[in-house]
């Protein structure tokens, strides 16, 4: 009588997982440069309004250490609150005007503000008031599908059922990339598996966040 029940409950879970994995699919991107080069750490976003916002957030950091930003670049998704430590033993004056999030956290080095809630999408760019070469960068995804590119150039997603019959959008950027590449929108058809995302324009010189002559501030 056991068996009777276990070999159709068995046939039955085995359909559902099968089931399960087809409506699942990965998508590849690989970002490249001008010359074919693999480019790593660029954020790579896939956008569809279908795409579930992300449950809860976990708190973000974007540390002070050395006089740098630290990460240079932090990606996070909009909705998330990000910490502004200082591992300092100096006194920073983080600000931004960036439409995305404006604001300012005046000197401060034992006792570090209260988090900061990155509620609107876009780019966020960091300064010091005391250190002008310090620049840093906060990406804020609109959706939950938002990764950083690997040494390969490579960014793997994991999507869900509820998108796979219809067109995404590919936003990729880099403080380093030109105008005409960091807003540029890619329609990726639902069926793609790999896709190759590769500069028109030649990078921008990489940032010198090294101290000047008032290092010792």
């Amino acid at each position: 009588m056991l068996r009777r029940w276990i070999t159709p409950l068995l046939s039955l879970l085995l359909l559902f997982f099968v089931s399960s994995t087809s409506l699942a699919k990965s998508l590849t991107v690989q970002v490249l440069d001008k010359q074919g080069q693999a480019f790593e750490g660029a954020v790579v976003e896939l956008q569809h309004p279908d795409f579930a916002r992300s449950a809860m957030l976990p708190e973000a950091a974007m540390d002070q250490v050395n006089k740098q930003f630290a990460p240079y670049l932090l990606v996070v998704e909009q909705g998330t609150a990000v910490a502004f430590p200082n591992s300092d033993s100096i006194k920073h004056h983080v600000f931004s005007f960036s439409a995305a999030k404006r604001f300012q956290l005046k000197l401060y080095k034992d006792r570090p503000p209260e988090p900061l809630v990155f509620d609107k999408p876009g780019v966020v760019a960091l300064g010091c008031n005391i250190h002008d070469w310090m620049v840093g960068y906060i990406y804020v995804a609109q959706s939950s599908q938002v990764l950083e590119s690997d040494q390969q150039g490579k960014a793997r997603f994991e999507l869900e059922s509820a998108t796979l019959n219809k067109e995404y959008q590919l936003a990729v950027w880099h403080p380093r990339f030109k105008a005409e590449d960091a807003q540029r929108l890619t329609a990726v058809a639902s069926s793609t598996d790999t896709l190759v995302f590769q500069l028109t324009q030649s990078l921008h010189p990489e940032i010198d966040n090294q101290a000047d002559e008032f290092d010792n501030y």
